[in-house]
């Protein structure tokens, strides 16, 4: 099937490791993710505190080029570019705010937009848990996982519709499915301290600093989320965080299509962990060493 693919501007960029493994995951699916034309910049996480019209015309444009095309869905990787294309999208209800809108925008936008959607739904809406399993090749058996959504995926929660805003289980039924042990992580919905990591470094090292101890402490081999910021708030400002936390850290902090993608079998250099600061090469060798357990297992069973 083919789906309107919004990839926002850090797919280009910093993460540029979750457009590759979310490219390769979608294609083992056989979902075809094709960009909207021309698209441009959502306002990431700054612009609606600056503007709101601004901002909204930014979505706009997106969505109204969506609409054109006659996209019956459109995904997106990126909670912030959810969120920003979800709340727009909610605005331009109001016929007030449309207008003013649609002063900012070459021509009015279409009168209806087609729904926005994370590339984490549209995989469970096209496939339950039964038939994500049915497709793994070498799970993720051994595995000991931490899923965290951060704090935009599922708030506001009438906007973003995404399971229960406060303790969300998609990303835990998907990997589990993958044969992962995911653990009850309390801070699943907290804040890491988001684009506050530029002019308020120290107070991100604090909110990432207590997702990465309760990870710690629970003993897990990687954080696993969806989110561009989160993902760099704390794999790359991991050792701020232990700093300000007066501690080490080395826990690898992987997006759930990186999960996926290995419990596929996908080619490693198509997920791209070698662009992970805090590296997952000791998860990987967890991964061999229980699969060759497994199969000296099967063998001497046979024997």
């Amino acid at each position: 099937m083919n789906f309107a693919y919004y990839p926002g501007c850090s797919a280009k960029g910093s993460s540029k490791d979750y457009e590759m493994s979310t490219q390769a995951v979608c294609k083992a699916l056989d979902m075809h993710l094709v960009d909207i034309e021309d698209w441009n910049c959502c306002g990431s996480t700054p612009a609606h505190a600056v503007d709101i019209s601004l901002s909204a015309a930014l979505c706009a444009r997106n969505l109204d080029i969506a609409a054109r095309q006659k996209a019956e869905i459109l995904l997106t990787p990126c909670p912030s570019c959810l969120s920003n294309l979800k709340m727009a999208a909610k605005r331009m209800e109001k016929p007030e705010f449309r207008q003013r809108v649609n002063e900012l925008l070459d021509e009015p936008a279409a009168a209806t937009f087609p729904p926005v959607t994370s590339v984490m739904q549209g995989i469970a809406q096209q496939f339950d848990m039964q038939a994500l399993a049915a497709r793994v090749k070498k799970p993720l058996k051994g595995l000991k996982l931490a899923a965290y959504y951060g704090c935009l995926m599922s708030r506001p929660a009438e906007v973003m519709q995404f399971e229960d805003p406060e303790n969300p289980m998609l990303m835990e039924n998907m990997l589990s499915a993958c044969g992962a042990e995911m653990v009850d992580f309390p801070l699943k919905t907290a804040c890491c301290g988001a684009s506050f990591g530029i002019p308020e470094r120290p107070m991100t090292a604090i909110n990432s600093g207590r997702i990465l101890d309760l990870a710690a402490n629970l003993g897990v081999d990687a954080i696993v989320v969806a989110c561009p910021l989160c993902q760099m708030n704390l794999d790359l400002r991991q050792k701020q965080a232990a700093k300000a936390k007066e501690t080490t850290y080395n826990i690898p902090v992987l997006y759930f299509t990186q999960l996926l993608g290995l419990a596929f079998d996908l080619p490693k250099k198509e997920l791209g962990l070698n662009k992970l600061i805090v590296s997952a090469d000791s998860l990987l060798r967890k991964l061999v060493e229980e699969r060759e357990d497994a199969t000296k297992t099967t063998e001497g069973g046979r024997q």
